[in-house]
Order: C-alpha cells, then sequence, then structure tokens
C-alpha cells in the first residue's frame, strides 16, 4: 500500500472473458465485496459503456445511516482488459457528486484459460474538502482487496460438471 491508493494481484484459473463478465454485472457486487458493505444492487443492468451510473445498496455499521446508497460512474471499460468505476453519491437533487476515488480491476490472459487480476482503490483524486470531513482512506484494511479477489475467483470458476453416474455392470 503507498500513500494514495491500495492493489492485491490473484491469478485464477477463469479465461479474463469470464473474469470481465462477473465484474460488469453488478447482480455480483455483493458476493464479489470483502468487507460486506455492498448490499443489492438498485440498477442490475450489466455496465456496457463509460458514464453509464448504477447504483447499489450498502451498510455500514459506522455510518451515520447504516443503510445507504451509493452512486457508481463507469469511468474504464476496456473488455476485457479493465474496468472501473467512480464511487460517490446523490445529492437529493439529481445532482451526482463523486468523492474522487475509483475501483479499477485489470485483467491480464495468461493463457487461454488464467488471468492475473489486479484490484487498485486509488483514492489519489478525492479533494481536500471531503478529506477535511473526516473520512479515512482507505476505509477498510488492505485485506479487504485480496478477499474481493479472491471471491471473484470463486463466483468466476467454472461450476463443476456433474459426475456422469457409473454403470452397474454387475449381473446378478
Amino acid at each position: 500500500m503507498n500513500q494514495e491508493n491500495v492493489i492485491a494481484t490473484l491469478t485464477v484459473a477463469v479465461p479474463a472473458a469470464r473474469v470481465f463478465t462477473v465484474l460488469a454485472d453488478p447482480t455480483t457486487h455483493s458476493a464479489i465485496d470483502g468487507t460486506g458493505w455492498v448490499q443489492e444492487p438498485v440498477d442490475r443492468a450489466p455496465l456496457t459503456e463509460v458514464g453509464q451510473v448504477f447504483r447499489m445498496d450498502m451498510y455500514h455499521a459506522n455510518h451515520p445511516d447504516g443503510d445507504y446508497q451509493v452512486v457508481n460512474k463507469v469511468q474504464v471499460l476496456d473488455p476485457p482488459r479493465a474496468i472501473g468505476w467512480l464511487t460517490g453519491q446523490d445529492k437529493g437533487d439529481g445532482d451526482l457528486e463523486f468523492g474522487g476515488w475509483i475501483w479499477r480491476y485489470d485483467l491480464a490472459p495468461l493463457g487461454p484459460s488464467e488471468t492475473e487480476v489486479t484490484l487498485t482503490y486509488d483514492w489519489s483524486a478525492v479533494p481536500q474538502f471531503i478529506r477535511e470531513r473526516g473520512i479515512q482512506f482507505p476505509p477498510f484494511g488492505p485485506e479487504h482487496l485480496a478477499n474481493s479477489l479472491r471471491h471473484l475467483a470463486e463466483l468466476a470458476a467454472p461450476a463443476p460438471r456433474p459426475s456422469s453416474p457409473s454403470a452397474d455392470t454387475t449381473a446378478d
């Protein structure tokens, strides 16, 4: 971890296109999240373009409201190599305010069925007025990113094929 971002990397036995598909689906984000804060997607449509906005219901015991909602705006979309979004809030008047922190996943294929996934949480663009609100960056420990990558690997892994029943060849 350096002063303005946290980075974790994991190699997964899954093709990059499959990993990207899981990341581009907001309905998987609560299962990927390593903190348990991400709850349900408000907007369930797959992420398909830069500038797309999607909202997520959240819960954090130390948040003033406990339950709250974040607004995310896709900043990076380069299938199947990279996806990332800024996180912010709806100010209640239709205006969206983004805090300057971004979640970004970079996918590097290591062959047809293996991908190196790098997750970066970068808060270097957080403006001073937000830093003065007393928000700690990052608001979680570095293990959160490693946990998220492990969850992503589990979600993206192909489902095991059911074994075929063995034929009973014994005679009565």
